[in-house]
C-alpha cells in the first residue's frame, strides 16, 4: 500500500461482514486494481480499514460494485452509472434484462441451477448442445444463459456459491465438446489468454468453442499471462493469431495500452484479436488489432484467414 492514500474510515466495532480487498476481486470480478482505481478516480468503492491499514468492504458497497459489475457486461459505461445508488441501478438492471428478455430453455435451466438439481442441469445442457451444434449453443445459449445468471446474482436471488456451480457445470460440457470436435482442427493456429489482472475463464472457453468448430488449431495458456510470456509461447507454437478476452471490468486504457504494447513485440504475420465487453466499448480502433465486438464475427475472421492463407 506504499504511496497511496489512507482514504476511507479506519474500522472499527463488529468486523465480521467487512470483506478484504481480496474476497470482493472474487466475489465481484473486479480486480484489485479497477478497485482502487475507481476509488482514486470516483471516490467509489470507500472501504473502511482494518487494523493493520488494509482495505476491507462493507456488504452494502459490494452489493452495489455487482450491480454496476452486471451492468458493466452489458455495455455500460462505469464512469456513467458509478454514481447511482443501489436502487436506480437495480431498475436500471431489471428494465436491461426486460428488453433481452429469456426464452423458456433459459428459464428452465436456471430453475435447475437454483434447485442444485446438478445431473439434470448437466443433461439439459448437453441435449442443447447436441440438438444446436456447438456453435449455435454457445451464442444462442451459453452467452444469454450466463448473462441471466449473472442478473439473477445481482438481484440476490442467486448466491455466490450458484453462480459457480452453474459456470463449473457450462465449463465442463464445453470442455467435452472442444476435446470432440478439436480431432480435426489445422489452421489458424489461436492461442488464447488474457492479461494479468483479467480472469474471466468463461469467455475465453466460448470463445475456444468457436474457433474449433471453424477448424482452428487453439492452444489455451489459461487467464493472466504477462505479455512477455505470450510472446515467448507465440514463438515455441508456431502461433498464427493470439486471441484475448477483456471481461466488462477491465480498464478500457490498460487494455488498449496492453494491446499497443503487444502488438510492439509480436512478428507483423501475427495476428491479434481482442474481444469481450471492454472491447466492445471502446470507440477508437487499435492498430494491427482486430477489435471482435459480437461472438459471430469470429466465423468470418476465420474465413478471412484461411482466404488470405490458402493451403498448400
Amino acid at each position: 500500500m506504499t504511496g497511496e492514500p489512507m482514504t476511507g474510515e479506519t474500522l472499527s466495532g463488529d468486523r465480521m461482514a467487512m470483506l478484504s480487498i481480496s474476497a470482493v476481486e472474487r466475489d465481484t470480478g473486479l480486480s484489485k486494481d479497477v478497485l482502487r482505481m475507481w476509488e482514486r478516480r470516483y471516490e467509489f468503492p470507500h472501504p473502511k480499514r482494518d487494523r493493520h491499514g488494509e482495505r476491507v468492504y462493507p456488504p452494502d458497497q459490494v452489493t452495489k460494485l455487482r450491480a454496476i459489475k452486471r451492468l458493466m457486461d452489458r455495455g455500460f459505461r462505469p464512469g456513467k452509472i458509478i454514481g447511482m445508488s443501489i436502487d436506480d441501478l437495480n431498475s436500471l438492471g431489471s428494465t436491461a434484462a426486460n428488453r433481452d428478455g429469456h426464452d423458456e430453455e433459459v428459464e428452465a435451466i436456471l430453475d435447475l441451477v437454483r434447485a442444485h438439481q446438478l445431473p439434470e442441469l448437466r443433461q439439459r445442457l448437453t441435449q442443447m448442445l447436441m440438438r444446436q451444434g456447438l456453435q449455435r449453443f454457445v451464442i444462442d445459449t451459453v452467452a444469454p444463459l450466463t448473462m441471466a445468471v449473472g442478473e439473477a446474482w445481482v438481484r440476490g436471488d442467486f448466491a455466490v456459491f450458484e453462480e459457480h456451480l452453474y459456470t463449473e457445470q457450462i465449463q465442463g460440457v464445453l470442455r467435452n465438446a472442444i476435446a470432440s470436435a478439436q480431432v480435426h482442427s489445422k489452421s489458424p493456429r489461436v492461442l488464447l489468454t488474457s492479461f494479468p489482472s483479467e480472469q474471466h475463464h468463461l469467455g475465453l472457453l466460448m470463445v475456444e468453442a468457436l474457433l474449433v468448430v471453424e477448424g482452428a488449431t487453439c492452444i489455451p495458456l489459461g487467464t493472466e499471462t504477462p505479455a512477455s510470456e505470450i510472446v515467448r509461447a507465440v514463438g515455441a507454437h508456431r502461433v498464427d493469431v493470439v486471441a484475448l478476452s477483456f471481461s466488462a471490468a477491465y480498464p478500457e486504457r490498460q487494455a488498449a495500452s496492453g494491446l499497443k504494447e503487444l502488438r510492439a513485440s509480436l512478428p507483423k504475420n501475427v495476428h491479434i484479436w481482442a474481444g469481450g465487453s471492454c472491447v466492445r466499448r471502446m470507440r477508437r480502433g487499435i492498430d494491427g488489432v482486430e477489435l471482435v465486438r459480437a461472438l459471430d464475427e469470429i466465423a468470418r475472421l476465420i474465413s478471412h484467414w484461411n482466404t488470405d492463407h490458402p493451403r498448400n
